[in-house]
């Protein structure tokens, strides 16, 4: 019994994986930095693991938040730009989930 493998389509999903991997990975960056440059940067509250990651103390969650309202106090954006960052960061964030939707329905639909 032999197999034959379509090096060809193997080089196909390949590029298509590759390309949608960094796809994805580079849209949510750039959503989130548009994120921070509109005065909304995601603060994290902490959260209890066992071992794995050291998570931080309430003192240093209000210190982080604090910290990020200093640093939204002083963008020098005006308040229409700050609303275009945080709509283009709403943007890759949509872009991001319509094409790990569309994977998601690629697979399960078939073609």
């Amino acid at each position: 019994m032999s197999v034959a493998i379509d090096w060809n389509a193997f080089l196909l999903v390949f590029v298509a994986a590759l390309v949608g991997a960094c796809a994805i990975v580079g849209f949510y960056a750039i959503g989130l930095r548009l994120l921070v440059r509109s005065g909304r940067a995601p603060v994290v509250s902490p959260a209890e693991f066992t071992d794995a990651i050291t998570v931080i103390t309430e003192k240093d969650l209000k210190r982080a938040e604090k910290k990020a309202a200093k640093a939204a106090k002083k963008s020098p954006l005006t308040a229409g730009e700050k609303r275009l960052a945080l709509i283009g960061a709403y943007g890759c964030f949509v872009l991001c989930a319509l094409a790990v939707a569309s994977g998601i329905a690629l697979i399960v639909i078939g073609h």
